[in-house]
């Protein structure tokens, strides 16, 4: 079936995992129904992967997957027409949208106060230290932190549900008990993108989605227990670019709490503002949401790389280093600003966004200078009139949570309507000044080439260069990347940025890498494939939409030789 420019039955995986007859039998029997659980699930692991919550995934998956499909059809066609130097702008058709006076659900009385949120992995030792940390709220992240290893997706649901009822533990190799205090941050979830499938759970015989597997399993498993305790099920939304996006996932919303009994209008989600489509929709994705919105929140290192992504065909718009992309850069700020006026006109939270910078123990000076940066970017934050700031690192919440304190004396400052504020359109899509050096990209070539090989590994969050690195992160230097050397951009001493200048700095950082981990660490890790994957998505003349997609084809692949 097709539709437009683009076959709706166009899926981001080609690799087929091999069938696993080691099942439970009542996992087996589902066979029958068109549900086919492809991996291995141990005695554990069947209390996450019940036929119940598998039959819930399939009944939204069923009902839900051809519209999902249309919509990736629709941003496909939308970056034709942008390549094709058709320009964004607000939507004419949604005016009345935008000019309403409308605001959305009132605030649960345990999401008033979101000064300070941590996010991270679902790692056992993650969630006790994040809950732990005094932060206002922490996101237990499925999305960018996390690399999408079976053993990953499933042991991170058992440890949130083990959270949830209080019983969660670790115990370190040296043995150290991590356990759970008394004041504990508020949960919320991040599923993975519309984009991404589960390619280990097939209905129908297509893989279902990774947004609807990772919210229907914590849904079907914490809703009620979250209400009982006085709280209840809270998302992060990642990576829409439209608000036809938000209405498919409120539609969701509305399903699951209907097969559940669970009340309307209990779910609850932030959505990342980190497209650059999305950037104009603010007011009409909180509309689709506003029964179930707790705001919008500057996802500003995706919204970075879908900037570059978006706009990849234009050559005015050729950025400058990472480094030199803060807030403060015109499109940035606007961004920002428009966030915040757009979310305090309906009456819910503007979310600020990440610092990158993490404590740094072996070195005084450059942790100070880290903390600096940190602290001048949450005060940007507190003075623009956000709500509440994310940190990365349990280090960092005490820092923020200062700044906020002084700056944001009550729970939010949704009072401030920032009246101040007009951002157009021309705004929004203006190039930032700067240059592009040499360290720069071999900054680009060595955090893309690591990230990979750590998430090749298992592992979707490290430190790498004493800032904390994920999936959005690497996916601007890859971006970056491509950008300079197809738009024949030059370094700041007048050098070309060509294929030959990116195998040379390329081979140059690999040779250093490898000087680094030593000979045994690089035969045993995957810093060679991810060199390849990295010299595929910048050397390609077309620039790949998200760089975890090949990766994860990647993924599937050692799965199956580890099952071999």
């Amino acid at each position: 079936m097709a539709c437009g420019r683009y076959s709706l039955m166009k899926e981001p995986i080609v690799i087929e995992l091999e069938t696993m007859t080691a099942l439970p039998d009542s996992l087996s029997s589902l066979h029958s129904e068109g549900i086919v659980v492809n991996a291995l699930v141990d005695d554990e692991w069947e209390q996450i992967l019940s036929p119940a919550a598998l039959r819930f995934i399939a009944t939204l998956e069923r009902e839900h997957r051809w519209r999902r499909l249309e919509l990736l059809v629709r941003r496909a066609e939308r970056q034709l027409d942008l390549d094709g130097g058709i320009t964004l702008d607000f939507l004419p058709q949604t005016k009345s949208i935008r000019d309403g006076d409308w605001r959305v659900a009132p605030i649960p009385a345990d999401l008033r106060d979101r000064r300070v949120e941590i996010t991270g992995p679902t790692d056992r030792k993650m969630i006790i230290n994040a809950l732990n940390s005094g932060a206002n709220v922490f996101m237990a992240d499925f999305e960018d932190s996390t690399s999408p290893t079976w053993d990953n997706l499933i042991q991170g649901q058992l440890n949130l549900r083990d959270a949830i009822d209080g019983t969660i533990e670790h115990r370190s190799e040296e043995g150290k008990l991590y356990r759970l205090g008394d004041r504990l941050a508020t949960l919320f979830v991040r599923p993975r993108g519309w984009h991404l499938v589960e390619a280990h759970l097939l209905v129908d015989g297509e893989p279902a989605s990774a947004s609807i597997f990772d919210f229907a399993l914590y849904f079907f498993h914490n809703a009620s227990a979250l209400l009982a305790k006085g709280s209840g099920p809270y998302f992060y939304l990642p990576k829409m670019e439209s608000h036809l996006e938000a209405r498919l996932w409120n539609d969701i919303f509305i399903r699951a709490q209907e097969l559940l009994s669970i009340p309307q209008g209990t779910i609850r989600a932030t959505v990342l503002i980190e497209t650059l489509p999305a950037a104009f929709e603010m007011d009409e994705i909180l509309h689709e949401l506003r029964e179930h919105s707790a705001g919008l929140n500057c996802g500003r290192w995706d919204y970075i790389f879908s900037c570059i992504k978006k706009l990849r065909r234009r050559p005015g718009f050729v950025l400058p280093d990472r480094a030199a992309l803060t807030m403060n850069v015109p499109f940035l700020k606007s961004y920002s600003e428009l966030l915040i006026k757009t979310c305090h006109r309906r009456g819910i939270h503007a979310m600020g966004g990440m610092a990158a910078q993490i404590p740094i123990k072996s070195d005084p000076e450059a942790n100070r200078l880290a903390m600096d940066k940190v602290s001048a970017d949450k005060r940007r934050e507190v003075a623009a009139g956000h709500d509440g700031t994310w940190v990365a690192h349990p280090g960092l919440v005490s820092l923020a949570k200062a700044i906020f304190d002084e700056g944001m004396p009550g729970p939010n400052q949704i009072e401030r309507k920032r009246d101040d504020v007009h951002v157009n359109a021309s705004d929004l899509l203006a190039a930032p000044e700067g240059v592009v050096t040499e360290a720069g990209v071999r900054t680009n070539v060595r955090v893309a080439i690591l990230y990979l090989e750590a998430w090749l590994r298992g592992l979707g969050c490290v430190p790498i260069a004493n800032l904390m690195e994920d999936a959005a992160t690497a996916e601007i230097s890859r971006t970056q990347l491509w950008q300079w050397l197809h738009h024949s951009a030059t370094l700041a001493d007048g050098r070309l940025i060509d294929a030959d200048l990116y195998r040379e700095i390329r081979r140059s950082e690999l040779e250093s890498i490898r000087d680094d981990v030593g000979e045994r660490e690089w035969r045993l890790g995957w810093i060679p494939v991810a060199a390849e994957i990295l010299d595929k998505l910048i050397l390609d003349t077309e620039l790949q939409d998200f760089l975890t997609i090949p990766a994860y084809e990647e993924l599937l692949r050692i799965e199956n030789k580890r099952r071999n």
